[in-house]
């Protein structure tokens, strides 16, 4: 009877552990910013405080250019923030657009919340994009997003809910959610029907099935052109990922763009293809 009770409250403590060690996931690093726009590339900025639901704020970046109606709206990845993205949002405003860096919940300057998700980054996303129109509707003429890894699936889940988005740009997105999360599991030799369990536990968690933000499927209910980058290095999320998305939806408002010796987070690689990024936004319609 002892050793029953022992072993009861064995597995009890392990799936407790397991549970714990879950949630403990879905709290991304805070790295808050530690330079400016003016200090680190000499841009004028205005420092945003969006506010949102349950009275938080986002903390963000707007680097203006006189007389442009049309801004870029950057998001970055998990664990990431505005300025581990300035070096793709310079060129953009170098070549004459609006461009809005901001944190995403629990990331950054922004403030916390019980957890991260890429449903999450998405609703801050939206919110952005609703200040933005209201708040500076001079400068809301067309908008575009780019999002990088989370960030890049989020914009292209927010994107399919809208109407108001011209184009959208996404960088080392995951396919399906599922499949980048059995690929992390996999690599701890966790069992089948544990990895099952995992997945359906952090579906209920976030209050979203999978299927429904995955951007092998929210691509295809984006009727704006959409460019996809992938680095062909890329270990974390590989540029296979970026190939299934668009074989998934050959439509043709849908590009890839496929660069060499470029990992998941070589945002220096690229930096050096942004003429490229800023071309594609001028054939989808922007004036810059």
């Amino acid at each position: 009877m002892h050793n029953f009770i022992f072993l009861m409250l064995a597995i009890i403590l392990i799936v407790g552990l397991f549970f714990i060690a879950i949630h403990l996931g879905f709290h991304a690093p805070k790295n808050k910013e530690t330079g400016s726009p003016k200090v680190l590339f000499g841009i004028d900025y205005l420092q945003l405080h969006i506010p949102i639901n349950a009275g938080k704020q986002l903390f963000g970046w707007l680097l203006p250019v006189s007389d442009s109606s049309e801004t870029l709206i950057i998001l970055h990845g998990w664990g990431g923030n505005a300025e581990m993205m300035l070096p793709v949002a310079t060129p953009f405003h170098k070549a004459g657009i609006n461009v809005l860096l901001f944190d995403a919940r629990s990331h950054g300057g922004s403030d916390s919340d019980t957890f991260s998700s890429l449903p999450r980054f998405a609703e801050d996303l939206g919110s952005v994009i609703e200040w933005l129109k209201q708040q500076h509707p001079d400068r809301s003429k067309k908008i575009a997003l780019l999002g990088h890894s989370v960030g890049a699936g989020a914009v292209l889940f927010e994107a399919s809910k809208r109407k108001d988005i011209a184009a959208v740009i996404s960088i080392s997105a995951f396919a399906h959610p599922e499949w980048m999360m059995q690929r992390y599991l996999k690599s701890f030799y966790f069992p089948s029907f544990i990895r099952k369990l995992v997945l359906r536990y952090v579906e209920w968690v976030i209050g979203h099935r999978f299927a429904t933000f995955a951007p092998l499927s929210t691509v295809c209910k984006i009727n704006c052109p959409i460019l996809i980058v992938h680095g062909k290095e890329d270990t974390i999320i590989p540029v296979e990922d970026a190939r299934a998305i668009i074989a998934n939806c050959p439509e043709p408002h849908l590009r890839l763009l496929e660069i060499e010796n470029a990992s998941h987070d070589s945002v220096d690689e690229i930096e050096q293809h942004c003429e490229q990024l800023i071309h594609f936004l001028r054939v989808s319609g922007f004036n810059f």
